[in-house]
């Protein structure tokens, strides 16, 4: 089975979510975007997959892969 991208996207009762794709129940909860970026990176390269990170508005602002990229681009932002 292939591991479900990880998503960071705004908690409707405060705070932030990370949850897998396509799942209605959330990973963790926290306070601020910062922690749940810094535990959705590490789910992200434990499982090899895509993070994709939300807006408030819960439009995408940015993603970054940790799985196998075929492309010779190096990502030179993260």
């Amino acid at each position: 089975m292939k591991n479900k991208n990880i998503h960071i996207v705004p908690n409707p009762e405060g705070g932030w979510l990370v949850k897998e794709e396509n799942s209605n129940t959330s990973i963790v909860s926290t306070k601020t975007k910062k922690e749940a970026d810094v535990i959705a990176r590490l789910l992200a390269r434990e499982r090899k997959v895509e993070l994709v990170i939300h807006n408030k508005n819960g439009k995408i602002a940015d993603k970054d892969s940790f799985g196998n990229d075929p492309r010779k681009i190096k990502d030179k932002k993260h």
